[in-house]
This record gives structure tokens, sequence and C-alpha cells, in this order.
């Protein structure tokens, strides 16, 4: 059995990440370090950048790379005309860190170290912290602890309440789990280990719960997974295909995006929110089929792609309407699979032209849905090469009068080719 087939399966071990943090320093490749340990690419990738760490903090308020020859006396502001994304192959492509890098003592730009000893703590806790739960919902947990605290509380034991009331529907090590580990308190009934009338000697996990906290429903990925999806454009190829996503700065304070791209066109619709929320990623989608009509919508929005982000978790929710018509079709890309919906990636590059990573983006100029809405114009008249020379609003307009109008009394315009900006000073009031 070859290295690869061995291990393609294992988790990473420490030893796995001490040759990883090694391949770094020696100026290896995502590429090369993948082959040594016989892991896809992706997944060194994606142990890198989750596990990296922030070494140095660039002064400056924006990543410039015309710092050295900055007129303005490397006082940055957020408007700064002549200012020029800083990009580097090695700590943004890869291998992702900046391990043994020639220039790390002369760099002035934001700087990660990748280290194999805190890279598997952290998955260590992370592993522990995604097992602990239980499997019910905190309405259900509340209603079997009212039934059973006034029973527990006159001396019976777990296992007579069960065998009087089977329809609590669960063990006695699970109803002891619950007691002993704070969950009923957590759901607001006053029932703990003291209120038992003979405490048994059970070993706990190493971190007792202090709080409820609820195993994540994941039913709503049944049939919508991207497996799904691959299945249902094999059998519908001209189906309207819109990926879905969120940008964002602050996670704190907002503003949040949510991206739309038309795949059949590149074109790309943008919704502004002040939270991050379900409710707020929903109204998006409603507010989306309001601008559109639902008969348009229905026909250019016939699938949703989008990934398992928790503020998409009740999109589903709209996937038909009251009549039981379906709305769209909804699927979801694989955990830690932002390649799935790689076209939206890519556009969102450009976004960041205007409204780059590490600033306060309503200090920049986005107070509104007609700011952005000014953005995503300058980024949709833009000619692309796949599109033969034309731009992706230039496509709808021919292709699509209806949905032209639509976006142009929405607010989107299209950009004269000579006055595109894609500069954050493009909001500048």
């Amino acid at each position: 059995m070859s290295l690869k087939n061995h291990n393609k399966n294992l988790h990473l071990t420490l030893t796995d990440r001490q040759i990883i943090e090694t391949g770094i320093a020696n100026g290896s490749d995502k590429v090369s370090i993948a082959a040594t340990l016989g892991k896809d690419p992706s997944t060194i990738g994606k142990e890198i950048k989750a596990h990296r760490i922030l070494s140095y903090r660039c002064s400056l308020l924006l990543e410039c790379a015309e710092y050295r020859k900055c007129p303005h006396e490397r006082k940055c502001k957020a408007d700064c005309m002549d200012y020029v994304p800083f990009k580097c192959k090695r700590r943004d492509h890869s291998p992702g860190a900046c391990n043994g890098c020639k220039d790390y003592s002369k760099c002035r730009f934001n700087k990660y170290k990748y280290c194999a000893n805190d890279a598997y703590h952290e998955y260590r806790e992370d592993l522990v912290g995604s097992r602990q739960g239980y499997n019910i919902t905190k309405e259900r947990l509340k209603e079997i602890g009212e039934l059973i605290e006034p029973l527990v509380k006159k001396g019976q034991s777990l296992y007579v309440i069960l065998t009087d009331h089977p329809e609590i529907n669960l063990s006695e090590k699970t109803l002891y789990t619950y007691i002993e580990e704070g969950a009923f308190k957590a759901a607001e009934v006053d029932l703990g280990p003291m209120d038992l009338i003979r405490q048994v000697n059970r070993k706990l996990p190493k971190k007792k719960r202090n709080e409820y906290k609820p195993r994540k429903d994941r039913t709503y990925l049944k049939g919508r997974s991207y497996k799904d999806y691959e299945a249902y454009m094999a059998q519908n190829e001209d189906a309207g295909v819109v990926e879905m996503d969120t940008v964002y700065n602050d996670v704190g304070n907002g503003p949040f995006i949510q991206t739309f791209k038309f795949m059949k066109y590149s074109l790309l619709v943008a919704l502004l929110h002040k939270e991050k929320t379900k409710e707020a990623m929903n109204e998006g989608v409603l507010m989306l089929e309001r601008i559109l009509g639902e008969e348009l919508f229905s026909k250019e929005v016939e699938v949703l792609l989008t990934d398992q982000g928790s503020e998409f978790y009740g999109i589903h929710e709209l996937e038909k309407r009251a009549d039981g018509t379906y709305r769209f079709r909804l699927f979801y890309c694989d955990p830690m699979m932002s390649c799935q919906k790689g076209s939206l990636e890519n556009i969102h590059t450009e976004l960041r032209y205007i409204l780059p990573k590490g600033v306060d983006l309503y200090a920049l100029g986005l107070q509104n849905q007609d700011d952005l809405n000014l953005a995503v114009s300058n980024i949709d008249s833009g000619p692309k090469e796949k599109l033969n020379g034309k731009s992706p609003i230039e496509l709808v307009e021919f292709l699509n009068p209806q949905l032209y109008e639509k976006l142009r009394d929405f607010g989107m315009r299209k950009i004269e080719k000579d006055d595109i900006l894609l500069k954050p000073y493009l909001l500048k009031k």
C-alpha cells in the first residue's frame, strides 16, 4: 500500500504538522508538502490557513505596495488614490505562511507563521469542542425536565420515572448525563445533581459544560449536498444557477454584503445588511425576488448554490412558496470547499479592489445600498475575456432586456469603460 493511499483518509498528526512546518521553512510549496505526506494539496492549504498566526501586523492602515514611494508620508487613508494592494505569492498563495522567508526581517507587511505544536493543540481543542452538545432541542429538554422535576424531588428514581413515562423515550444513562452536566438548568428547569435521591459514581467528561449547547441539526442538508447539485445539473444543464455568499470585514459591526453571481451572465448583484444573521440572509433572498418579480426570479434563480455558513442555515425554508411551488432549488457546497463556487470567489477579488480587507467599510464610504450598487456597477461594467470582450451588464442588456430593466430600476447601471473605477476612493463623497 502506498503512503498516499495509507494516509489520505487520516487526520493530520503532530508529526505531520512538524513536517509541514519544516516544509514551509524550507520554501516548499503546498503540492510538495502534500506529496511528502500522501495528502491532497487542498488539505495542506486548509491546515496552514486555519492554524497560522499573525506574527507581525503592518503599521499601515492599508497594505500598500507603493509605501516606499508614498507621496503622503505613509499616512494611509482608505480613499487614497495612490493605493496599490500588496500581494505576496508565498504568504497569500503557497505555502501560505512566512516561516523561513528570506525577506522576513525586512518585510513591513502582515506576516504569518505556522507552528506545528500550536496547530496541533488548536486542532485537539476544536475536535473536542465539535463533539460537545446534546442531540435534543432545548424545547424538548425543557418539556422533559418539567415532567420529571417534581417526581425526582419526591425521591423517585430515574428508573421508576422512565418505567411510568415511556413517552420520555430516553435512556436512564442519558437522563443522568443531562442532570449532572446542568443541561436542565440551562433549559430553565430547576433540576440538578443534588436533587437525585442517590448520586451515581459516574465518570464525567473532562470539560463539564456550563450551558446548554444543542447539536447542530444537519437534516436540512438531505437532498441538498454538492453531489445532489451535480446530479441535478446533469439532468438540467440549462438551469439558471446563482451562487451566493457573504463578504464583510468586521464580524462584530458589519456591514455585511450578501453577494449573488448569476452564472449565465457572470453578473454580480449584492445586497447590504447590518447583521449577518439567518433572518437577514433570508430577507436578502426575498428582496432579490421582489427586485426581479416572481416569474423572472424563478427563471433566473432556478438553482441557488451556497456554502454551509450559519447565516445560510434557514435558506431552505424559502425553497418553496406557500402554494407548494418551488421558488428555487437549493444546494450547499461541501464544508471548507469554497472552490465549488469558485466563480463567485473570483469576483469577490474584484469587489476587494474597491472594498479592501482590514478597513472600516463604513468609514470608507459604504453607507447604504446606493453606495454598494455603485461599486457593483463598476465591476459588472468591465469587459471579460471569457465573454469575448463584453461586460456582464452588456450581456444582460442584450440577452435579457427584462432583467436589465429590473436591475436598472433597482439602481444598478452601465458605466462607460473609460469611467470604470475599481479603487477604494470610488465611494468618497
